[in-house]
């Protein structure tokens, strides 16, 4: 049965919010929920947002021009209109959007004849000015985001389980294929799976830390080269009394934060990843990618998320801490008996 997942592999969260009752909250913070929609409707929004307020205005510069009689006296030269050269709704148009931009042709402009015409040339330049930095603002901070910068951050497609130092180790491999570095990097590791408390209280999506080098500093990344990622299984990882056959038969998703700033601008981005039970590969190392050329370090990305097997314990990381134990504990005893022979 395929496990349906928290977070895709391209790091997409399958999470859909539904009953949403309070909509008046993204209305408070506009701003951001501009910048969060898709492009076609920010595009959308970036033109209508222009093209109601020249018509909001052109309407008014007409109904001004048609109070005042300016449409009835076009060939008086007598007359002096609100607006020279203005003779209907689309010379109205024209000039609320020479206001709005600031064009300036000269064949349409305000006389001093007109008050409400100055007032209202006040509102829609103040107006206009606002509306222009709103919009370019929110064009500005969609386009810089770098949400595209993640791409080029990638993650092993297979997590493994093998021995390193005689511990076994969960490992990942993370890369960066850019030549800008991610400054200040640093990596999370989360195992979301289903738990029942003691009191039986059911938690279908429970997350818990996976220990990636917190303590020591591990987890902050120099990511010039790929690096592999490790957790220690010891008595505090979750998988202390995980077997390679439980492993095989368990379902349980782990989900990997690569977090940090784009060197060329200063912006945070975040990559994520994840990997379910039958995608965790128990007896596998990954393959070595660098090598030294002529004055630099060169690395192949053809093999990135390769692995090869290697010999491992099929027994959890507590039998295997408890057998490496009795082993000791029985050279501990057999060298005095050694000692003691004639």
């Amino acid at each position: 049965r395929k496990r349906q997942r928290y977070v895709e592999k391209d790091g997409k969260c399958n999470v859909q919010h539904g009953n949403v009752r309070e909509t008046y909250r993204y209305l408070t913070d506009i701003f951001t929920t501009l910048v969060d929609l898709k492009w076609r409707f920010s595009l959308l929004v970036f033109v209508l947002a222009y093209a109601v307020t020249w018509l909001f205005f052109g309407l008014i510069w007409w109904f001004i021009a048609y109070c005042r009689g300016d449409l009835e006296h076009l060939e008086d030269r007598a007359w002096t209109p609100c607006v020279n050269n203005l003779n209907g709704f689309v010379s109205a148009f024209l000039f609320s959007i020479e206001t709005e931009t600031t064009i300036g042709y000269g064949h349409r402009v305000i006389t001093d004849e007109c008050p409400e015409g100055i007032v209202l040339l006040l509102l829609q330049a103040i107006l206009g000015s606002m509306v222009n930095a709103f919009m370019v603002g929110c064009m500005f901070v969609k386009i810089s985001q770098p949400n595209k910068r993640a791409e080029t951050l990638v993650f092993s497609s297979h997590a493994v389980v093998s021995l390193r130092d005689d511990r076994l180790c969960l490992m990942f491999r993370v890369g960066d294929l850019r030549d800008s570095h991610i400054v200040e990097a640093s990596i999370r590791a989360k195992l979301i799976k289903s738990k029942q408390t003691q009191e039986g209280e059911f938690i279908p999506l429970d997350q818990t830390d996976l220990s990636v080098g917190f303590e020591t500093g591990d987890d902050r990344l120099f990511l010039v080269s790929p690096l592999i990622i490790s957790h220690e299984i010891d008595e505090r990882s979750p998988f202390w009394d995980v077997s390679r056959h439980q492993l095989e038969k368990d379902e349980f998703e782990i989900v990997v934060i690569l977090e940090g700033m784009v060197e060329a601008t200063g912006m945070t981005c975040q990559a994520r990843s994840s990997y379910l039970a039958d995608e965790v590969l128990w007896g596998h190392r990954f393959a070595p990618l660098l090598s030294l050329a002529e004055g630099f370090y060169e690395v192949d990305y053809g093999g990135f998320h390769q692995t090869v097997a290697v010999p491992t314990p099929a027994c959890s990381a507590r039998q295997l801490v408890a057998a490496a134990a009795r082993r000791d504990a029985h050279l501990y005893w057999s060298i005095p008996s050694r000692l003691d022979q004639p």
